[in-house]
């Protein structure tokens, strides 16, 4: 069956009760999604399992979306092993009294769903018989997957990410950080520094005067050699060599 064809034949099994058959997006796994009130809930969930085309026999997941003004969705997805299609049956609850029947005796795997769903969103599900905390501990208090649900750790202390070191209150003042050899904003120069450009904790901003140029040889012109000094007669680094007739010939009367 199509999604469509499965969507029409949830609403006519659900005859007289008004439902309203959709599709959700997926391409390939699109679903069929039919939305019924609180009161055909479980008449909802038992027909998708014992109807002969449907034959949703398996319980996949059940959860809620919050809707803030307009209450809570309650979601389950089924699906049949046999003929391969998945079913969305949705239904809507109050805000201020949210609660819809329990399907723990048509599909008991539904149990762990339904506690988590109360616990998480305050859902009350009558007939469950032990609606316990699942995953939370006894004494927490709230519903944390409503989203008027302000998380408690961010109340205790501000966040700590930051888009650049030293942004974050709780960062403890980092320095921001430059690459090596450039001074802090400030630092040199008589220009004054522009305001807010310095880091946290830098020195003053600008006109401290700027370090004095270093005094460098004048570079000869290219292919220009300075003369080399000559070193004198006595130098006894000098290192006369005969070979080259700088020096004076060994032996008496300069014979060899």
């Amino acid at each position: 069956m199509t999604p469509e064809e499965v969507g029409q034949r949830m609403v006519a099994l659900l005859a007289p009760a008004e439902a309203t058959p959709s599709v959700s997006g997926g391409q390939a796994h699109a679903r069929a999604t039919v939305d019924v009130p609180p009161a055909s809930w479980p008449d909802a969930l038992r027909a998708a399992r014992d109807d002969a085309d449907l034959r949703c026999d398996y319980f996949d997941w059940l959860s809620a979306v919050d809707e803030l003004a307009d209450g809570f969705d309650v979601v389950a997805h089924l699906w049949s092993t046999a003929h391969r299609h998945g079913l969305l049956l949705r239904t809507r609850v109050s805000r201020a009294a949210p609660a819809v029947a329990s399907v723990v005796d048509v599909y008991p795997g539904a149990a762990w769903h339904e506690r988590e769903t109360h616990e998480m969103f305050g859902i009350d599900f009558p007939g469950h018989g032990r609606l316990a905390p699942l995953l939370l501990p006894p004494e927490f208090e709230g519903h944390p997957l409503r989203k008027e649900f302000v998380l408690a750790s961010r109340v205790a202390k501000p966040w700590p990410g930051a888009k650049e070191p030293g942004e974050s209150e709780a960062g403890g003042g980092r320095r921001p950080i430059r690459p090596p050899g450039v001074p802090a904003p400030g630092e040199w120069g008589t220009t004054p520094t522009p305001a807010g450009a310095g880091g946290v904790g830098e020195g003053p901003r600008g006109g401290t005067p700027a370090r004095p140029a270093r005094e460098r040889p004048a570079r000869p012109a290219p292919g220009a050699r300075p003369p080399r000094a000559a070193a004198p007669a006595d130098d006894p680094a000098r290192g006369d060599d005969p070979a080259r007739g700088d020096g004076p010939a060994r032996g008496d009367g300069g014979t060899p």
